[in-house]
């Protein structure tokens, strides 16, 4: 249990969201000020208002924990991002941002909005769809260097289920979304 913990919140949405925003900047922009520039507007208009206010609503006891594992307390969370989402969208689409980084906002924010929809019935794990989102991501754009990255599907889903936060089915439909989604999204853009 402990080591299924340690590995959740390793591999927990903040830190891969991090991982791939700074990853993918590097590799879309033209020169490396240009990838900090586009790394830190997103990661100030899109990770650090919904971490911020997640840890704020733990720390007053609105929340169980910052991972929240009760679904009535994830609606705030799902709103929160899906308002972040939209205005780093509309930020990196007015100020010209490479087309991978688009593709990627539009991406999440398809995946929020229909995690929040789902979470009306069900809870499903955002911890293997972020990881599932980015596997897809780097599996596109790196092909079978990409495909390296899979390695951390099967272990973020063993930690959900082990530390007990998940069913198998409700992290397997965190995981076939975030795919799917990212894939019909790279698709539109015409990068896939």
């Amino acid at each position: 249990m402990r080591i299924a913990n340690l590995t959740s919140h390793i591999l927990n949405p903040f830190v891969v969201s991090l991982v791939v925003i700074l990853l993918l900047a590097f590799e879309s922009a033209s020169s490396i000020a240009d990838a900090l520039k586009w790394a830190l507007i997103l990661i100030a208009v899109s990770i650090l208002p919904v971490f911020s206010v997640m840890v704020y609503l733990a720390r007053s006891g609105r929340l169980d924990g910052i991972f929240t594992s009760v679904r009535g307390q994830r609606t705030k969370v799902y709103a929160l991002a899906t308002v972040c989402a939209v205005v780093a969208g509309i930020i990196i689409t007015c100020l010209g941002a490479p087309l991978v980084l688009r593709a990627t906002f539009v991406a999440g924010l398809s995946a929020v909005v229909v995690f929040m929809c789902v979470n009306l019935w069900w809870k499903i794990s955002l911890h293997i769809a972020f990881v599932a989102a980015s596997v897809t991501v780097l599996v596109i754009l790196y092909g079978p260097i990409g495909a390296i990255s899979v390695v951390f599907l099967p272990l973020i889903a063993w930690a959900r289920i082990e530390s007990g936060h998940h069913s198998p089915a409700q992290v397997t439909g965190g995981a076939v979304l975030a795919a799917v989604i990212t894939v019909v999204a790279f698709y539109l853009f015409g990068l896939v």
